[in-house]
């Protein structure tokens, strides 16, 4: 499991299929740069996530809720200046990614870092499947990662095992949706935390 208290690392956990996950993705390590500090991210399971909790995904598309929080994606990206084109199909299952997260970071973390971006623009701009394998190997490939080492990797059992345990320590640790961001034991939830964020980091709390 990850630790979570070196006071000058930022955890930000997320989930592949969130867009306000998304959107914090895009601006998380530029603003924890600018203040000397580093992000450690967790890819984590909503679906593990909610069933722990009793909550339930927030964005039905049926509901008054549901309705406005698909407005709101796409109006926060355009406040935010991120591209955001919503996909066809929404939530997805993103094991997959989060495996092959994983084991790219324990041979190379920077690599991990532009897979992940890889892996939310593929959803969240080109309306790929990132639920699929095949998709997962294709972004990967595209980064000169090889494909057959990265599909024997998304099966193996210290995979899947370090991905529940990263579930489990965000259950632990009071995580219960996505972007969750902790800083020097302060939790922000949610991308409309980043002003919040930068004033923390620049004041040293309030």
């Amino acid at each position: 499991m990850s630790e979570t208290n070196d006071k000058n690392t930022i955890d930000f956990w997320f989930d592949f299929s969130s867009p306000y996950g998304y959107l914090m993705a895009e601006k998380i390590d530029d603003v924890a740069a600018r203040f000397g500090r580093k992000v450690r991210w967790h890819p984590i399971l909503l679906g593990v996530i909610f069933q722990a909790t009793g909550s339930r995904p927030p964005a039905d598309g049926v509901s008054n809720k549901g309705r406005y929080m698909l407005h709101d994606f796409a109006r926060s990206a355009r406040f935010l200046g991120v591209p955001y084109n919503p996909p066809s199909r929404f939530p997805l299952p993103t094991q997959n990614a989060a495996r092959a997260y994983y084991w790219l970071h324990g041979q190379d973390c920077g690599l991990a870092r532009r897979f992940a971006h890889a892996v939310y623009r593929a959803f969240f701009v080109d309306d790929l499947d990132i639920s699929a394998p095949d998709t997962v190997l294709d972004i990967a490939a595209g980064l000169g990662i090889d494909r057959e080492t990265l599909a024997a990797a998304l099966q193996a059992p210290e995979i899947k095992a370090r991905l529940k345990d990263e579930c489990e320590q965000a259950l632990a640790i009071g995580v219960f949706g996505s972007p969750h961001v902790i800083i020097d034991g302060e939790a922000f939830f949610g991308a409309d935390r980043l002003p919040q964020i930068e004033r923390w980091l620049e004041s040293g709390g309030f």
